[in-house]
């Protein structure tokens, strides 16, 4: 169950680093708005998402140290309590951040199915935390993701 979690928490901050890599790259003056190619939206967001990993990984052990266990050792009640205080939030902030900035001309509908992708599995892990060691929870995010060519983001 260790070994799953790990992997989900993985999952879960690569898709968290997916959209707060997306983040920021709004550049709105008073006419006009700058729109990220394909190219820019994905080398963006597989470089925060490399530098978000670690973050929230660091995030997440710092929550486990004030909390009295270690990720490691921690039982399954433990580590579903870090999910919804670290990671849950996180996703939440970054599915709303991808949203907003707005996707390259052409692939609305693509980077629409993973916010929404995102934001189903976000809603299914604030319902039930358990479902972060199911992987089939982040599948569909992940696997968009994937194919919508990011190289780091969605990636275990």
């Amino acid at each position: 169950m260790k070994k799953a979690f790990l992997l989900a928490l993985a999952a879960l901050v690569a898709l968290a680093a997916l959209v707060a890599g997306c983040g920021g790259g709004d550049e709105t003056t008073d006419t006009a708005t700058v729109t990220l190619t394909k190219t820019e939206f994905i080398k963006q967001g597989d470089a925060i998402c490399k530098e978000s990993n670690e973050g929230n990984e660091a995030e997440a052990e710092e929550f486990a140290e004030e909390n009295g266990f270690t990720l490691e050792k921690a039982s399954k009640e433990q580590l579903e309590e870090a999910v919804a205080a670290v990671l849950l939030p996180s996703l939440e902030q970054q599915a709303e951040e991808l949203d907003a900035l707005g996707a390259p001309e052409g692939d609305e509908d693509k980077v629409e199915a993973i916010v929404v992708a995102l934001e189903d599995a976000t809603g299914e892990i604030q319902d039930d935390p358990s479902v972060v060691f199911e992987e089939k929870t982040l599948e569909k995010p992940a696997r968009l993701a994937d194919a919508y060519g990011f190289k780091v983001c969605g990636q275990e």
